[in-house]
């Protein structure tokens, strides 16, 4: 089958590839990733540490070698990785920005503290890119979730039984060329078009909650009735950096897309996580959505 290529989605970054030696040490936040992330390392005899922070990461961590972690503990976090032989290093999951008013340092934070309060400046790629910077100051290689277990990206083209129509694929490319819009202004990585209309862009309030409106739109009758229209586009923003804080979509986002009644999701294809991929796909076809990997042209820039 032939392959879309979306000229508004921005080809992935060149970085030079790092062996990964392992042991591999998983900072983990949010949401199930951490563990399937895991789950492929020890598939690949790779041995791992996994750094939870309490508050964000969940229990089912505690099957793998694991340190519970509070936020400002970061002398106790650089002890664990260190204890373990933890060089190469995979940050994953979601994680609110804390309230530093609230927040208990321990030494090794208070060593690091101009650091810290610069992570309450700026928009979110600004904070993830200094992250990156600050670990590798201290030695570690740091690495996309990709980059351990690259069956977690969306791959191109139809990922399941439905494929988008004509008037799906004239959404697809407006969404894209809204996100990149978006993303320019570090403001957020996923859209929904209907019928060549914007009708909502993420913000701050993150994917989920931006189908939630989505849905309410469509009921109150201001986004159409009847068949499912309108696509959900999903990308990283142009020049982020791309080993920390992928998009990522999961059954429950196939859930809320097909809530607000769209007829499908489009999402930038190797750049775009999903978290239990067989799940996610099994979903968009019980649904009756499509679900489509979309390959990054050239730019015009």
């Amino acid at each position: 089958m032939p392959q879309h290529r979306a000229d508004d989605i921005d080809a992935p970054k060149a970085r030079e590839e790092t062996k990964i030696e392992g042991p591999l040490g998983i900072i983990a936040g949010r949401g199930p990733l951490p563990c399937v992330l895991a789950e492929s390392a020890v598939a690949r005899g790779l041995p791992l540490h996994i750094v939870g922070i309490r508050g964000e990461a969940r229990e089912a961590i505690e099957r793998f070698s694991h340190t519970w972690v509070k936020m400002g503990e970061i002398g106790k976090m650089f002890a664990a990785l260190n204890d373990h032989g933890c060089r190469d290093l995979v940050i994953i999951g979601g994680v609110n920005r804390p309230d530093f008013a609230n927040v208990r340092f321990d030494l090794g934070a208070l060593r690091n503290l101009p650091f810290l309060v610069s992570l309450g400046k700026g928009g979110d790629d600004h904070v993830l890119s200094s992250i990156v910077r600050f670990f590798e100051s201290k030695g570690y290689r740091v690495h996309g979730a990709g980059d351990v277990a690259p069956e977690l990206l969306a791959g191109a083209g139809r990922l399941g039984d439905k494929a988008p129509s004509a008037e799906d694929r004239a959404d697809i490319d407006m969404a894209f060329k809204v996100v990149r819009a978006l993303g320019r202004l570090d403001v957020g990585q996923a859209a929904v078009v209907v019928k060549g209309h914007v009708l909502a862009v993420e913000a701050a309030e993150g994917t989920d909650a931006m189908l939630v409106r989505c849905a309410e739109l469509r009921q109150m009758g201001r986004a159409g009735r009847g068949a499912r229209t309108g696509v959900l586009a999903k990308a990283p923003k142009p020049g982020q950096e791309e080993r920390v804080d992928l998009p990522t979509i999961g059954p429950d986002t196939v859930s809320k897309a097909a809530a607000a009644g769209l007829a499908g999701i489009a999402v930038a294809a190797g750049q775009v996580l999903m978290a239990e991929h067989a799940a996610t796909i099994e979903a968009a076809n019980q649904h009756g959505l499509f679900l489509q990997g979309e390959l990054a042209g050239e730019t015009d820039e």
